[in-house]
């Protein structure tokens, strides 16, 4: 089950995006350049590959996240691999890369959840973003380069 308990949480970032993922799942990006997620080919390629969602959010600030059990009509809906378990929800500044992983020095959190495939729902209000988790069996998404 997941937890909430930080919930709801802040992040400030000064790329525009929130992003979500098992530091797992992105283990292969460590020694990566530090703006990997910035070229469209690879930020896509892991989004399809269900490793990373990237919320790019119009503008850079301050951002209040809450997690919520079911938004009505979400803005963003896609499938995150979550392989062990360790979801960092945060600023794209942290996104795993140049010998670095989330330390969560630009807010955000960790949430602890079961391993497994997540369908993420996500909606925005101001500045307040509203993400919801399920656990799924499959995906079947695939955004086109």
């Amino acid at each position: 089950m997941m937890n909430t308990a930080s919930s709801p949480f802040q992040f400030t970032t000064d790329t525009a995006t929130l992003c979500l993922f098992d530091t797992q799942a992105l283990k292969h990006r460590l020694d990566d350049d530090p703006d990997w997620w910035s070229i469209e080919e690879d930020e896509l390629g892991e989004l399809n590959k269900g490793n990373v969602a990237f919320l790019n959010l119009g503008a850079d600030g301050t951002y209040e996240v809450v997690m919520t059990d079911h938004i009505d009509k979400p803005t963003v809906r896609l499938f995150l691999k979550v392989p062990s378990g360790n979801l960092f929800i945060g600023a794209g500044e942290e996104a795993t890369s140049g010998g670095l992983e989330p330390e969560c020095v630009w807010g955000g959190t960790f949430l602890s959840v079961q391993p497994g495939l997540y369908e993420c729902s996500a909606s925005r209000e101001d500045n307040c973003i509203y993400l919801s988790l399920k656990k799924e069996a499959k995906a079947a998404i695939a955004l086109q380069v």
